[in-house]
């Protein structure tokens, strides 16, 4: 039966140095040799992500945490908050000076300039500031939108705009989704395209918004490095991504 193993990128594929380490690399190609399909479910944008796409060969990916999904070179879903729905939260966000990150599939667009929580967030991701276009959302296609604040602000948000969801992952830095909206969400898309049920799946995954994608796949791995609420979820537990964790979790999965 044919099998096809998901992959998030930051703490799963990449290292701490936001590095592929050469272990991960090679044990993916010797999946795909074994008959696997390969594919990637991130919360990044898929401008993000083609370096590693080319280096791994891969052409079907989740991203935006399920709200923009491609199989085989081909977009098959895609998604996004209700401009209106955006209009209310980025308002709200003005008002407190916690701004947004608009990014659609080619490029990220910020909605002010020289932000501190803005700066550090996007540091992680070893991505330089954007530029600006405070109504860039007006007049194109946005499938992630990301908000700045404080992790006790959060709660308010959630509260005030009980229709979209707010997905961690910086202190400073949420994605707002759809209500729904999951890495899961976009996994079914390409199952449904390849004919394979959610227990043809084996997903890989550390942060909040994996929680939903370890839980929906027959097979749900955390990273050792991975946040505490993933790990008590899953049905495997890998050693640290800096340790080789993905690499020999594959084998002791006998993936490999």
């Amino acid at each position: 039966m044919k099998k096809i193993l998901f992959f998030d990128v930051d703490g799963t594929l990449y290292n701490s140095e936001k590095i592929l380490p050469a272990s991960a690399k090679e044990a993916l190609f010797e999946a795909r040799s074994k008959g696997y399909e390969l594919a990637i479910a991130t919360g990044r944008a898929p401008f993000m992500i083609q370096s590693l796409l080319e280096e791994l060969d891969i052409n079907t990916y989740v991203t935006f945490n399920g709200q923009y999904v491609v199989y085989r070179g081909e977009v098959v879903y895609t998604n996004g908050i209700e401009k209106d729905e955006l209009a209310k939260i980025i308002a709200f966000g003005e008002a407190r000076n916690e701004p947004v990150v608009f990014l659609d599939d080619k490029r990220m667009i910020a909605s002010v300039g020289n932000n501190d929580m803005v700066a550090e967030s996007l540091n992680t991701l070893k991505y330089p500031y954007p530029n600006l276009d405070s109504t860039y959302y007006m007049h194109n296609a946005v499938y992630q939108t990301l908000i700045f604040m404080e992790e006790k602000d959060e709660p308010l948000y959630c509260e005030t705009f009980p229709n979209v969801q707010f997905v961690r992952w910086h202190r400073y830095s949420c994605d707002i989704l759809p209500k729904g909206g999951s890495k899961a969400a976009g996994i079914e898309k390409i199952l449904e395209k390849m004919g394979l049920t959610l227990n043809d799946a084996i997903a890989f995954g550390d942060g909040i918004n994996d929680i939903e994608m370890l839980q929906a796949v027959g097979t749900g791995v955390a990273m050792g490095n991975g946040h505490d609420r993933v790990k008590a979820i899953a049905t495997h537990i890998a050693d640290h991504v800096d340790e080789d964790g993905l690499a020999k979790i594959m084998r002791e999965l006998n993936i490999i």
